[in-house]
C-alpha cells in the first residue's frame, strides 16, 4: 500500500490550502483530491447531511485505494470525523480551528476565530474552546458568504464582508485571528490589507501536514519509491475554477477530472 495515494476531500477548493502543505512536506506522495463544490458550503448544513456527504467522499476515495484520508474541511471534521473513524479501516486526519496555538501565543488575552456556522456550533469545537475560555477571551464570528465567493474564484470580492467580520475583532483587541475554514487561507492577502500588521493570522494547514506524515510513519505507509507522483483532482463544479486555483498554488504533474 505504500505507493497508494493519499486521499483528501473538502467542500470545494478550500482544502487545496491543506493539499499545498502536504505536498510541500511529502513530495514523494501521490494524491487524489475531491472538491465537492456542488455541495459547498458545508457550514450551513445539518450534521446529518455533513456526515452523509463526508461518507460519500470517503467511499469515492477508498474505491481508488487511498491509504489514508485527510478530511481537509473544518466543518466535516468537527461533525463527522468520529463516525468516519468508526466506520472505515483506513487512518483519518482531521482539521479543526487552531484555537490552542492562538491561545498560547496571545499577549492581549483575546483571540478571534473566523469559521463557518457548522464548525462553531459543533461539539468538537465547543469542547476544544472550553479548555481555554477561563484564561482568554475568544471572539467567534461566522464567515457567512465567504465560501461561495472563494468558490467563484473572485477573491477580492470578499473585502467588504471581511471588513464587517474582522473590524469588531480588531476593535476588541485581539492579537491572533484563527482561520477556522480551509477556504479562508486563500483570503490572506485581502485580510492582511484590513488588519494591523501586529495581528497574527493562523491556520491549521502545516499542522495537518505534519500529522499526516506522523501517521504515515506510524503505519509504515510512507512512499519510499522513486517513481513519479500522480496528483488527480476531482470536482463536481467548474473545472476551470479548480484549474485557476491549482495554477495559483503552482501545482505540477496533475490532472483534473469531473465527478
Amino acid at each position: 500500500m505504500n505507493t497508494n495515494p493519499i486521499g483528501i476531500f473538502d467542500s470545494g477548493v478550500g482544502g487545496l490550502s491543506v493539499w499545498r502543505e502536504i505536498n510541500e512536506l511529502l513530495p514523494n506522495e501521490s494524491t487524489i483530491y475531491i472538491a465537492d463544490s456542488f455541495n459547498a458550503p458545508y457550514g450551513n448544513k445539518s450534521k446529518e447531511k455533513i456526515t452523509e456527504l463526508s461518507a460519500q467522499n470517503t467511499e469515492l476515495l477508498l474505491a481508488q485505494k487511498c491509504k489514508l484520508i485527510v478530511v481537509a474541511c473544518n466543518t466535516a471534521t468537527t461533525n463527522s470525523i468520529e463516525l468516519l473513524r468508526n466506520t472505515y479501516s483506513v487512518p483519518f486526519i482531521g482539521i479543526e480551528p487552531a484555537t490552542k496555538p492562538a491561545a498560547v501565543k496571545t499577549k492581549t488575552g483575546k483571540i478571534g476565530i473566523l469559521a463557518t456556522k457548522g464548525t462553531l456550533a459543533s461539539e468538537l469545537f465547543l469542547n476544544t474552546s472550553k479548555k481555554f475560555r477561563g484564561d482568554i477571551e475568544i471572539i467567534e464570528t461566522i464567515g457567512t458568504g465567504l465560501v461561495p465567493i472563494i468558490e467563484s474564484g473572485n477573491i477580492n470580492e470578499a473585502e467588504s464582508l471581511l471588513k464587517k467580520y474582522l473590524t469588531p475583532m480588531v476593535d476588541k483587541g485581539v492579537d491572533n485571528i484563527v482561520l477556522g475554514c480551509t477556504h479562508y487561507p486563500f483570503l490572506k492577502p485581502v485580510i492582511e490589507k484590513i488588519i494591523p500588521p501586529s495581528i497574527t493570522v493562523i491556520d491549521s494547514g502545516e499542522a495537518v501536514a505534519k500529522q499526516t506524515q506522523a501517521i504515515l510513519q506510524e503505519h509504515k505507509l510512507l512512499n519510499t519509491s522513486h517513481n513519479a507522483t500522480n496528483n488527480i483532482f476531482y470536482t463536481n463544479a467548474d473545472t476551470l475554477i479548480l484549474k485557476k486555483f491549482l495554477e495559483g498554488i503552482n501545482v505540477k504533474n496533475y490532472s483534473i477530472q469531473s465527478l
